[in-house]
């Protein structure tokens, strides 16, 4: 009997800030077997680093890294097929790609900016986001 198709939604590697967007269902309804991995897997402490806390964005809470590469581990031991990240970090989909057994794609990034639509402003260098071309904006 051929293996069910294993999809991993991680952000479908995932951020914690795109959770609710983890249209998994979808996937499913399509015979996808669907393994999750959160960005905040393995809760390692900024402090650990040595993020002050004035440098966090949740000051005064104890707040976690993102960790691609434990993300990538996790799915790897779950033996995914295929991978589909969803809002990694700038940076995170290069170490996800890097640490992880099955190919993988990216199904939307994570960019707070423009809706998580970071051609936007290449779309829009010339009109809207002309004055970010210039020093001292």
């Amino acid at each position: 009997m051929a293996r069910m198709a294993r999809v991993v939604a991680p952000g479908i590697p995932h951020h914690v800030t795109l959770r609710g967007n983890r249209r998994q269902e979808i996937l499913e309804i399509h015979g996808f077997e669907v393994v999750s991995a959160l960005c905040k897997a393995g809760r390692t402490s900024k402090s650990k680093i040595g993020v002050k806390d004035e440098e966090q964005i949740l000051q005064g809470t104890d707040e976690a890294i993102c960790n691609p590469i434990y993300q990538a581990k996790l799915l790897n031991k779950a033996e995914t097929e295929f991978n589909i990240l969803l809002g990694l970090c700038v940076d995170h989909d290069s170490l996800f790609f890097k640490y992880t057994a099955a190919p993988a794609t990216v199904f939307a990034v994570k960019d707070r900016v423009t809706g998580h639509n970071p051609l936007a402003a290449i779309y829009l260098s010339e009109s809207y986001y002309k004055k970010i071309k210039h020093s001292g904006v």
